[in-house]
């Protein structure tokens, strides 16, 4: 029998049936859904020396379990030393089955783990209504042996769905248990934001 992830099976059983009876949905494939989840860490500190990038490579395969790909300036900065095409950090797209368990994992182990963690921030969504946020640290990841770090980094974690509106893409996060602030669980989020309906899926790389 095929793996199926424990998130994946919960979002046919119980999401889409809660998000359907919401908004009134006509077909379920109407429902909001995962579409990847961009992994990305940035490190200005692999222009002087490549270590601090090998290691933050094999750190990102140990949380996300897939190979990552390596960024490069788009364009030269004087200032910081970098010039175009210079290695400067890597990513990770996840999709399918391991989008499916990160995300599982990051909303119940990760995330609960942020120091002084008062909940995320629901605003947070760009105008394409993907969700994105940082984490200041990597060793919050359980995978991460504490001894073995070079340097504490952070990373820039976007989810991308297919969603028709804020509302939509806000309520299907919180069905997953993507634990926002208290207050933004009485409310989807600010009225007026844009609708995605002719979106275009951006992914920021520092």
């Amino acid at each position: 029998m095929a793996y199926k992830p424990r998130l994946l099976e919960r979002y046919r059983s119980e999401i889409v049936p809660e998000l359907a009876k919401k908004f009134g949905y006509k077909n379920m494939l109407e429902a909001p859904r995962l579409k990847k989840i961009v992994i990305n860490i940035g490190l200005g500190e692999a222009v002087q020396d490549i270590k601090f990038l090998e290691a933050a490579q094999a750190e990102l395969a140990m949380i996300t379990g897939q190979k990552s790909v390596i960024t490069r300036a788009k364009k030269a900065i004087a200032n910081f030393k970098i010039r175009r095409n210079l290695p400067i950090g890597c990513k990770v797209t996840l999709r399918r089955a391991m989008m499916y368990d990160f995300l599982d994992r990051l909303v119940n182990i990760v995330v609960p783990r942020i120091r002084d963690f008062r909940g995320l921030n629901p605003d947070s969504f760009d105008s394409s209504g993907n969700y994105s946020f940082g984490l200041d640290e990597q060793n919050i990841f359980p995978e991460i042996d504490q001894d073995k770090i070079m340097k504490v980094h952070g990373m820039d974690i976007t989810i991308v769905m297919d969603a028709a509106s804020h509302d939509e893409a806000f309520e299907l996060l919180k069905l997953f248990g993507m634990p926002f602030s208290k207050t933004a669980l009485e409310k989807s989020p600010k009225a007026g934001a844009a609708k995605s309906g002719d979106k275009k899926t951006e992914e920021k790389v520092k």
